[in-house]
């Protein structure tokens, strides 16, 4: 029966590391703030940017919102993470994904400044990335990484399953286990033996976005399984890319959905901006 990584815990952990760093800062008259744009109103986006607002309240960083609305062109997003760029109060931009069809994504993404570019999505902060200099991480595989420590397993010399290549979470996931020396294998929707491939892992990242994609027969036992997916099962409840009941059994860690990795991305997004201050 596996040992269940608390991510709230965990995450609680960070949280008041962060608190104690901008309270430092605080101390030589240096303000921390976070901008969040965030364009229409896709439901799942603005709670994420609550969760967000709520998350600088407590650890003592001046969040700004800027709340556009679905028709805004992309020459007026531009103009605004143009503004921001040049705002010293504003230590990290982030513009919260989706963007409505007429904006460019890539083009939003490449405008904001690489030093306030706490998501880390910016292309030169995913060359640092890939190079191992890096100031910022991207929130999400940043968070995984403090889940696997939490379970006190050493990353180096591991056989590391990645499954999924997206460029927020499967490809620097893949780079992070690299630069602990994990041994790591990419998967995807087009990898063959994929149920054997995943077997053999010591640590498994399903990042997949397919609910309970990850079935028993596919894992190691006493292996560590991280769910970082986000579904809705046929039932309308929330559940991961991993079948939890099913797992559970076999691994040796294994992180619940929700209150896995979930609360983690915000807590690693807290710790960027704050890097972002000391920078």
């Amino acid at each position: 029966m596996a040992n269940i990584i608390d991510g709230k815990a965990v995450a609680a952990k960070v949280r008041q590391r962060v608190a104690e760093e901008v309270k430092q800062l605080a101390e030589k008259n240096i303000t921390v703030g976070l901008a969040v744009v965030i364009v229409g109103d896709n439901q799942a986006s603005r709670v994420y940017v609550n969760n967000k607002k709520k998350a600088c309240a407590e650890v003592g960083i001046t969040s700004y919102e800027y709340a556009l609305p679905e028709s805004t062109t992309e020459e007026e997003l531009l103009t605004l993470v143009d503004k921001l760029n040049n705002d010293d109060s504003v230590n990290g931009i982030l513009v919260q994904l989706p963007l409505p069809k007429q904006i460019n994504e890539n083009k939003i993404i490449n405008a904001i400044s690489p030093k306030k570019d706490v998501d880390a999505f910016h292309p030169e902060n995913v060359g640092h990335i890939m190079i191992g200099d890096y100031h910022f991480l991207p929130c999400t595989p940043a968070g995984v990484m403090e889940l696997i420590a939490e379970t006190g397993t050493d990353v180096c010399g591991k056989s590391c399953v990645v499954i999924g290549r997206s460029n927020i979470v499967g490809k620097p996931m893949a780079m992070l286990l690299l630069h602990k020396n994990g041994t790591v294998t990419m998967t995807h929707s087009k990898t063959q033996n994929l149920k054997e491939i995943c077997a053999n892992a010591d640590i498994l990242v399903a990042a997949v976005g397919k609910a309970g994609f990850v079935t028993a027969d596919m894992v190691k036992p006493g292996a560590v399984v991280i769910d970082v997916g986000m579904n809705r099962n046929a039932q309308g409840k929330l559940c991961g890319d991993v079948d939890f009941e099913g797992c559970k059994e076999k691994a040796g860690w294994i992180t619940p959905v929700p209150g896995g990795v979930g609360p983690m991305t915000i807590a690693m997004l807290m710790q960027n901006t704050v890097t972002a201050a000391k920078k």
